[in-house]
């Protein structure tokens, strides 16, 4: 299991009802983690949609994760 620290923004946010988190997963991938969340919070976006930052730096979805990552799921944000 790993500790993994969770930023949310936009409708992620309105839908997980918070900004941030810290959660134990033993999701191996962004993508499997984003799984995982889904089902726990019911999340709407499907990935094709969102990009995913891992430590700062856009990632690849199928990038493994490792302990103490930093995480970020992006959904497209409109605005003027």
């Amino acid at each position: 299991m790993l500790n993994i620290e969770l930023q949310y923004f936009a409708q992620l946010q309105d839908e997980a009802g918070k900004i941030h988190e810290i959660r134990k997963t033993p999701a191996p991938t962004a993508a499997a983690l984003y799984d995982e969340l889904r089902n726990a919070y019911d999340f709407a976006l499907e990935p094709a949609c969102m990009r995913v930052a891992i430590n700062s730096a856009f990632a690849p979805w199928d990038q493994p994760l490792c302990e103490g990552d930093h995480v970020a799921f992006i959904p497209p944000v409109t605005g003027g």
